[in-house]
This record gives C-alpha cells, structure tokens and sequence, in this order.
C-alpha cells in the first residue's frame, strides 16, 4: 500500500544544540501511527575543519563531538518504534561515526541495528589547492595558500535515500547539503523521481524549515513586545507531517515552549536565502516566491506550492584553510573611577604596543560601553560618556604568527602591577584561526559512496 503521509522530526540544529531536547519529538513520532523519521543537523564549515583537524589527531575521531549527547536519550526508544535516523554526525569521519553508534546501539539491546554510511563529499585527495583556487568563487582567499584544512563538497540526498531502500535504521553522513537530511527520506517514502521538480523543491523546502532546529518553532525569533515566543526552558523541536505531493503541516510536540506560527515559518523560509526564486541545492534549484503558509491550527502551520527547477551542473564546496592566530585577555576594574582606570589601562596597552608590535591592531572594549556597537579599532570609547563603577576591559588582536598575539597578552597579564589601581581577574587565551573559501566544482569531482556496515 503506497504511503501517503510520513513525519519527520528535528532533534538537533546544529551542534551545540540542547541534549535531550529530542525526547519529545521522538515521543510524539512513535505515538502518531505513520512512518516516520528523525534528523540531526550538526555540521557547519568551521565544525568540519575542526572535525578535520580532530582527525589528524585520532584517526578514530573526526565525527561530531556531540554525537553520544544528542543521539544517546532517543536512541532506543527510535529503534523500538521503527523511527529512522539520518544524521551528519559523521563529519570529517562517518565510518568511526558509525561504529560509535553501533556501540551505543549494542548497548542498549539492539546489536542488530542497521547502519549505513554515506561518504565522497572529502575533496581534499582529489583537487590540489590551486585547483580549488581556480574554482573559487569569493575572490582570492585561496590563492598562494599551503594551509588547506578541510576541502568537503555539498552532496545530495540521493545516497541517504539509497541507504533508507536498503533497510537503513540509521544513515550518517559527512557533509551533505542540510534539506537532503529531509529530502531523502521523502524520496525513499514516497517514491519521488530524481527529476520530479517540483516534488524536490516541495521537500527541499520542509528539509530548510527542519534544518535549523526550533528556529521554525520559536528559538532565534523572540523579540519581546514584538514577537513573542513563551516558555524557552522547554522549546519544542519541529515536526513536519508531509504528504506525499510535498505540502506539510509544520508543527510542534504537544506540551512543549515556543510558537509555530506564520511568522515563525515565514522567517526561517528566508532564512540563509540568498535568492527566493533560485535557491540553489545539488538536488534541485527551489523557487519558493510562490509558497503559500496557512495557519491550520494552535502550533501548526500548512505550507505548500514551492516548485523546481533543473539542479545546478555544479556542486558547491567550502574550503577551510588556517588563518592565523587570534587572542583576548580581559581584565576588570572595580569601585568609583573604575571606567577612568580601564580607559588608561587601554592608553597604556596601546602605547606598550604601539612600541613592541607597531603593526598589530588591537580592539579594546570597555564592556558594556560602547562594545557592541564601537568600530572595530574601538575608537568610539573616546566619545562615550557612560561611567560605571564595575567594568571589564577586553583586548582581541589577530595576526598570521602567534608571537605579536602573545605580545599583547602578556602585556595585558602585567597590567596587575604596571597598570592602573584595582585590576584584576585576567582571563586570556590564543587560539589559531581558521578561514573558509567557497568554490563550485564538476559534480563528478565527489562520489558520493553508500555502504551497509556489515
């Protein structure tokens, strides 16, 4: 019998995204009698280099750190009511990726548990970096660079829904485009041609809606007065009920915080859009200018008539290189004068370094004057008036070599003594920085692989 209508659940939006927060959704799936799904979302660029760099560590990491946090409270109770799980939690490392899960499957009694892996979005054996560079698409960032990290194509969801006709429970994946997370589950359910358009775009837009966590549901929406959300100690994570012509109903658990409501909807359709009518995917270009959201009831929200148009000849891929080093060292003053003695702590890191590391720029904040919205030189702290008997001061500095970074960090650290009255509480740290370029690369430059764990 053909299947008419699956659900699919949002258990993370990226990767610090709130442990648990699954539990609901994955208990309102198991309750609703129709098939369904769960995806985590957990992997941005700067993730991936991370979890690249991770991996020259340790050859058995590289996956999402998060994996064992997020997956871990749902994970039984989605194997015992047939719930599928697709996530990217594989990173830089989908196989180790896998046999974690296998472990955690194991352990909770179901050793049986089918895993599939998907594979082929890593660039970084197939282009050299002046062949990334010549198809970059920001400029020159990669031109002259020795320091590529992470080289990862955007893949689809055809090997996510591959991996569901095989009889997956569990697909994982490196990096894939975040709507594939969706859309390959749909194509699996429902049998949709890989050059049925419109139904593409129709699940690439609830994949996009899904993607971001409870976004849709409230989360990165509230504006007090203006635009409220209620209870955020317990958002409710999304939930698509998506029939088999692609239009759904965006809803939320039962019980649970936030909103789903027009405008929580109308906002993460635009989200990242950087154009309406051609948004580009590997499985599809979405045109979304002729969607129609319909408030369909408290917390649900019916969207339909996205369309399609051929996929774009080219894949996208990110780049990610090291940049440099960037360090900060705060320090605080405290009791009357208190914004008088950071300002001259500030003069007096400012002329040390003007003599020690004369090209290093240098911000300094006063915090909570002026530092959110001060140039990045943190000139506007001449102008402000706002005194304070409790503040803290912040240095940031970046540059290619460490040493200058570490100049200025220890000069900060000696303001104890050598600075204005009362300082104290020196906090500071250097880390190396990464950068990303965007390139656009033949599609049969990335393979996408699937395989089974045996």
């Amino acid at each position: 019998m053909p299947v008419t209508r699956v659900h699919i659940g949002a258990g993370a939006g990226f990767a610090g995204d709130r442990a648990g927060a699954a539990l609901p959704v994955v208990q309102a799936l198991a309750a609703s009698g129709v098939p369904s799904f769960l995806i985590f979302e957990t992997l941005a660029e700067r993730t991936l280099a991370l979890a690249q760099l991770d991996r020259q560590r340790d050859p058995q990491a590289g996956y999402s750190p998060s994996l064992v946090a997020l997956l871990q409270p749902v994970l039984a109770l989605c194997l015992q009511h047939n719930i599928r799980i697709v996530s990217n939690f594989g990173a830089a490392n989908p196989q180790a990726a896998a046999q974690r899960i296998r472990a955690m499957a194991t352990t909770a009694g179901f050793p049986q548990a089918k895993i599939a892996v998907v594979s082929g979005d890593d660039l970084s054996a197939r282009l050299t970096t002046s062949e990334l560079a010549a198809r970059e698409t920001d400029g020159t960032l990669l031109q002259g660079r020795d320091s590529v990290v992470a080289a990862n194509a955007y893949l689809g969801a055809q090997p996510i829904g591959e991996a569901l006709d095989a009889g997956a429970e569990i697909v994982v994946t490196g990096r894939v485009a975040d709507p594939a997370l969706v859309l390959g589950p749909l194509v699996h359910a429902f049998g949709w041609r890989w050059d049925d358009w419109d139904r593409l775009a129709a699940g690439t837009l609830v994949g996009h809606l899904l993607e971001c966590g409870p976004q849709v549901s409230g989360g990165y929406f509230a504006d007090p007065g203006f635009k409220d959300a209620a209870d955020f100690t317990d958002i409710g994570y999304p939930i698509a009920e998506v029939s088999a012509d692609g239009s759904a109903v965006i809803t939320k658990p039962a019980g649970t915080g936030g909103v789903v409501s027009l405008r929580t909807v109308k906002e993460q359709m635009l989200y990242e859009i950087h154009d309406p009518a051609a948004y580009l995917t590997p499985d599809v270009v979405l045109d979304i200018t002729q969607a129609e959201v319909e408030q369909a009831g408290p917390d649900r929200v019916a969207v339909r008539g996205a369309r399609g148009h051929v996929r774009p000849a080219t894949l996208k891929a990110t780049v990610c290189f090291e940049s440099g080093w960037f360090g900060e060292a705060e320090i605080s003053y405290a009791g009357p004068n208190a914004t008088a003695r950071a300002r001259l702590a500030i003069e007096i890191i400012h002329a040390r370094m003007a003599q020690l590391q004369p090209g290093l720029v240098i911000r300094a904040d006063i915090i909570g004057v002026v530092s959110s919205f001060g140039d990045s030189a943190g000139r506007d702290l001449a102008a402000a008036t706002a005194e304070s008997d409790d503040v803290r001061v912040r240095f940031a500095a970046r540059h290619a070599d460490a040493a200058p970074v570490q100049q200025l960090l220890a000069e900060v650290e000696a303001l104890y003594v050598a600075g204005p009255a009362g300082g104290g509480g020196v906090r500071k740290h250097l880390v190396p920085q990464l950068a990303s370029a965007s390139c656009l690369i033949e599609r049969d430059l990335a393979q996408p692989v699937m395989e089974l764990l045996p």
